[in-house]
This record gives C-alpha cells, sequence and structure tokens, in this order.
C-alpha cells in the first residue's frame, strides 16, 4: 500500500499495491454483459459503500475503486489497478459502452496515483462529459465527468464480456473458489451450481429457481450430491468445494437418489490435529488471519458451529460453512456482546479471548 497520495486526473485517491482477500484465491472471471456489470457496480451506489483502501465490504471485495471494478466484473479475487488490464482490452474512447472502464495508471507511481471508474454512458451529445461509478471518497458513488482531449484515462473494455443477459450458464469450468458459497453469498455461480445439481436428480430440493442467493436448498442439495459420491462428515457438508464442483461440471460420479455410489475423491479435509487439540480440549486459536473476508478453512466452521451451538446463530440463512463471511462477523460480535464488551472489543472479528470462552 503506496503511502503517499499523488494527484489524480479528476480524483484524488491513492491505488493499493497488489492484495487479495484471500491468497488461496484463483480468479475466475465471470461472462457478463455490460448490463450486468452495471448493476452489479449499481449494488454498492445504492449501498454507498465508504471508501476504505485498507477495508473489506461485505461481499469481500476491498473498498477502493479497483475492488469496486473487481467486484462488478465479478472476479474472485482483488484486483488492483495495475492488473485489471489482464481481464480486458484497451478501445478507442469513442466506442466506449456502458460496463466499459476508464483506467488512469501514473508512470511515477502507479501503486499510489491510479484510479478507475465504470463507464455508463455519455453525459451529451457531443461525447464531451460522461456518467461513471466510481469508487472514491466518501463513498460509491455516480459521477457527471469532463473527458478533456487527455485527459489520462485509458478505456478498456472486460475480456470475457457475453452478449447474453444470463450469466449463469456462460461460466468458466474452473472452480470459482468457496467462498462463492454460503450464508449470505450471491453470485451467478450459486446459480450455475443449483442448475447442475438440478440435472443430476437435485430437483425436489428447490421448490423455485435456482437463483444467485444461496439458501438452504442449495446446500442441502449439495449435501445429498455428495453423500450420494460417498463421502461423509467434513466432504458432505453442503458447501461445495473443487472435488464436488469437478465432478458437476464433468458428469461423473453417481445422481442423487439413485446409483450406487461413487468412489471417493479429494474432497474438503478435515481439521488437522493442530486445530482439534487434545482429546476434550478446546481447538487451539489459529490467529486473527484465519478470519479475514474469503479465507476459507475448518477453524471457519468450527467457530460458526459452535455459535449456533451457543444460541449466536441467527444472522446465518444457512450453513455456517468453511468460509468467513459477514455472518460469521456478525454472530462473533452478537456472542462478544453478550460477554458485555463493546467498542473493539466487540468489533466480530474472534481474538484469543473469544476463542477460549466460545469453546469453553
Amino acid at each position: 500500500m503506496a503511502g503517499a497520495v499523488a494527484a489524480v486526473p479528476g480524483v484524488t485517491v491513492a491505488a493499493p499495491a497488489p492484495a487479495q482477500a484471500g491468497p488461496e484465491l484463483v480468479a475466475a472471471p465471470l461472462r457478463l454483459s455490460g448490463n450486468e456489470i452495471l448493476d452489479r457496480a449499481r449494488t454498492w451506489v445504492d449501498a454507498e459503500v465508504p471508501y476504505r483502501m485498507n477495508e473489506y465490504w461485505s461481499d469481500g471485495y476491498r473498498q477502493d475503486c479497483s475492488g469496486f471494478v473487481s467486484m462488478a466484473w465479478g472476479l474472485n479475487r482483488n484486483e488492483w489497478t495495475g492488473s485489471l488490464p489482464r481481464f480486458a482490452y484497451r478501445i478507442d474512447v469513442d466506442d466506449l459502452e456502458p460496463g466499459d472502464i476508464l483506467l488512469y495508471q501514473s508512470r511515477r507511481s502507479p501503486h499510489g496515483g491510479s484510479h478507475v471508474r465504470i463507464f455508463v454512458g455519455w453525459a451529451d451529445e457531443e461525447h464531451t462529459a460522461y456518467n461513471a461509478y466510481e469508487q472514491a471518497p466518501p463513498h460509491t458513488q455516480m459521477s457527471e465527468i469532463p473527458l478533456p482531449p487527455d485527459s489520462g484515462y485509458r478505456p478498456y473494455r472486460y475480456k470475457y464480456l457475453s452478449e447474453g443477459g444470463d450469466s449463469g450458464g456462460d461460466l468458466f469450468d474452473d472452480f470459482p473458489g468457496s467462498w462463492s458459497f454460503g450464508a449470505g453469498t450471491s453470485n451467478a455461480n450459486v446459480t450455475r451450481l443449483g442448475r447442475m445439481l438440478r440435472t443430476r436428480g437435485g430437483g425436489p430440493y428447490y421448490q423455485a429457481g435456482p437463483g444467485p442467493r444461496w439458501g438452504t436448498a442449495d446446500q442441502r442439495a449439495t449435501r445429498a450430491f455428495q453423500r450420494a459420491q460417498g463421502w461423509k462428515g467434513p466432504a458432505a457438508n453442503g458447501i461445495p468445494g473443487p472435488a464436488t464442483w469437478r465432478y458437476l461440471v464433468d458428469g461423473r460420479g453417481a445422481d442423487i437418489g439413485r446409483g450406487a455410489p461413487g468412489p471417493a475423491s479429494p474432497a474438503p479435509a478435515a481439521a488437522p490435529a493442530s486445530a482439534r487439540g487434545p482429546a476434550g480440549a478446546a481447538p487451539a486459536y489459529p490467529g486473527p488471519g484465519a478470519f479475514r473476508p474469503g479465507r476459507s478453512g475448518p477453524h471457519v466452521l468450527a467457530l460458526g458451529r459452535r455459535l449456533v451451538a451457543k444460541g449466536f446463530g441467527t444472522s446465518y440463512r444457512s450453513g455456517p460453512g468453511p468460509t468467513w463471511g459477514e455472518a460469521d462477523r456478525r454472530a462473533v460480535e452478537a456472542f462478544q456482546r453478550a460477554q458485555g464488551w463493546s467498542g473493539r472489543e466487540a468489533d466480530g472479528h474472534p481474538g484469543p479471548e473469544t476463542w477460549r470462552r466460545l469453546f469453553s
């Protein structure tokens, strides 16, 4: 993260050095239409997400300009202004269409003087100004911006643009990352998962949909499919991992409700011995880094289950699951406040004392 803020045409904000919500995540972009990109961007505009270079919104994306575009493009990690062009190609200014971006990259200070906006449309017939969504202080906003002959902003178009309006069936086959699924998530990967599960016998679990918002039907159908493969325990927790996704994409294994269980395959691993601790003892505290946006692991799942067992699970719409999310943070905050704590002591992020009291 650059400490200085360099002068940028039209805005005075800094762009961060490369940072990700979780280093284990692999970018698997969605195929989206320009209108779908604007729809995703508008969710932040409507919510007036505060501009914070070092903080993450409830959906796991960093609250700066490049995190905003990463969210709108459906990338599975937080890119920065220097890496966004890998997911796009240059176009002429006159070819700008809704959903394109305008990117300023400072050569002298690429980490401290760069900015990016999402093009919404021209503000006049002469194309001397345009409307854009941008993440800038104090919060996400729509702005009308003049376009001088050489503003320093370069137009790009998303490389994985789709022509249709339904991205649910037009995704890459690579596993999108466990953070796409679980309580509070809503994205096209959930829709595609549901559609694949329906074709494998999971239709009875859905009274409507499937749709982009994760729900009980998705988890129950996923668990049924995992059990049909003969998986048990953490491998059949109802949250799709790489093995579940691969089986669904490739049409492998047994269908739900018919056929013999398929052979075992790589699936979500059980908690390591270091996390379980001695028999009858509380699991070892894994450190604060295990509970950051987008992080996944057995510690998150164990924490969520313990919160539910103690009566602090009302924030979970379904789950809990192995990926840290806003539902987990709210449940932890409720538990901390029940201890009489406030302020930083009740910020929803489990520290050693929260962990000890939960598992005592």
